[in-house]
């Protein structure tokens, strides 16, 4: 039978543990911050976590960094102390919150790591590499009774919850399709991020150590500063695009785990990069409430299509602005198109916000640890179709996917 979310949080949920409550925080209180990871999304972060700092009392105490270079960029634009090591970061008792920035690959150990810890987590997308980790790190959560926002920015925008009251309202009838897509158009490599003639490792980074739970490998700058463009680190446009699109599209219609799964795609551009994951990438999911959810993304062409839900009686259409509802002609006769403007937005301050409400008051995050799940399940079946060329389908018994 599929597992329940009931009967996983009965199942998981321990006694609140002592360094939780220690974790507690009144709404006046100022909420301290340890960053783990300071590359470029760890930046766009720390700027407007320091913006913040009087508006919301928050301050980052804390940076870290196996690359001393960007260590010394992070602690100069927030004046945190300096770590080399995670896990000493996590031994500052100050700290109430920890942002993961890191590569996926560390995801989990240092969420893990983090709420082992007693503190709360905001961890970058995907929440893990694996659902295997992910349902792991959900029980851990569960356990600690501690806060985990992931890092879709987009859940702040106020536009999928809404559409979810007016899909269950039955304004669009029964829903029956899904289709969103995250393309980009590069001119001559994918994800061409800099290579930085200063790092140095053995000198001024810690190859070792960012490797962490991945394979052992000899140094190689493209992996290091082009860490999208490999499965060991990667799970490239499934895990870095498609998770930002299929969690608005699981919150707005109120799914949870696909039951089946199918990708397609390859290298069809870019085929001299030595990037292992696809340039182009399909995903189709069906789900068990009756509906497929089809993702589409290419790196070498930018057109997009209609981000948008199918029902029997309207389809909605979701835009920058917010979404509209157009009525089916022959089957909504005297319905009348619905339009709503969103509050909130794709913004990480928002998204910091509610982990600090949710935090001090008790607020409902934006993007929990089962949210997360989800999304890393959609992803990885996706994955792993691809990969394997084969049907996959999500085994709810055993919390795995499986071949069909």
């Amino acid at each position: 039978m599929e597992t329940t979310r009931r009967s996983f949080l009965s199942a998981a949920a321990t006694a609140l543990s002592a360094r939780s409550y220690g974790q507690v925080k009144g709404a006046g209180e100022r909420l301290r911050v340890g960053v783990i990871g300071c590359g470029g999304m760890a930046k766009n972060h720390m700027r407007n976590l320091v913006k913040m700092r009087q508006s919301d009392n928050v301050e980052v105490i804390a940076v870290c960094d196996v690359y001393e270079k960007r260590l010394d960029e992070g602690a100069a634009l927030t004046g945190g102390r300096k770590y080399h090591d995670y896990r000493r970061l996590l031994e500052n008792k100050d700290i109430d919150y920890v942002l993961i920035a890191t590569p996926e690959h560390w995801h989990y150990q240092m969420a893990v790591d983090a709420l082992e810890a007693g503190k709360h987590v905001y961890c970058e997308k995907p929440m893990t590499q694996t659902s295997e980790q992910a349902a792991k790190l959900v029980a851990k959560v569960r356990a600690t009774k501690l806060k985990l926002q992931v890092g879709v920015q987009g859940m702040s925008d106020d536009s999928y919850e809404t559409a979810n009251r007016y899909i269950r309202e039955g304004a669009l009838g029964k829903v029956v399709l899904a289709q969103i897509d995250y393309s980009r158009n590069y001119p001559k490599e994918f994800w061409p991020y800099k290579i930085d003639p200063d790092a140095k490792p053995g000198v001024n980074l810690d190859w070792e150590a960012w490797l962490g739970p991945a394979p052992k490998r000899p140094w190689d700058p493209l992996r290091y500063f082009r860490w999208r463009h490999y499965w060991d680190y990667s799970g490239g446009i499934a895990t870095d695009l498609f998770i930002h699109r299929v969690t608005r599209i699981i919150r707005a219609v109120g799914l949870t785990f696909p039951k089946w799964g199918t990708a397609a795609g390859g290298k069809f551009y870019f085929v001299k990069s030595p990037a292992e994951v696809p340039d182009t990438l399909n995903i189709l999911l069906d789900y068990p409430e009756g509906l497929t959810v089809q993702l589409v993304s290419s790196m070498a062409n930018g057109a997009k299509i209609h981000h948008m839900i199918r029902g029997h009686k309207a389809t909605l259409y979701f835009h920058p602005d917010g979404f509209e509802i157009v009525p089916e002609e022959r089957v909504a006769e005297g319905m009348e198109k619905i339009t709503h403007t969103r509050t909130g937005g794709e913004r990480v301050d928002l998204h910091h916000r509610n982990l600090m409400a949710a935090i001090r008051e008790g607020e409902k995050l934006k993007c929990d640890c089962w949210t997360g799940w989800y999304g890393v399940v959609a992803a990885e079946i996706g994955n792993l179709s691809y990969r394997l060329r084969k049907y996959m389908r999500w085994d709810g018994a055993h919390k795995r996917i499986v071949e069909a």
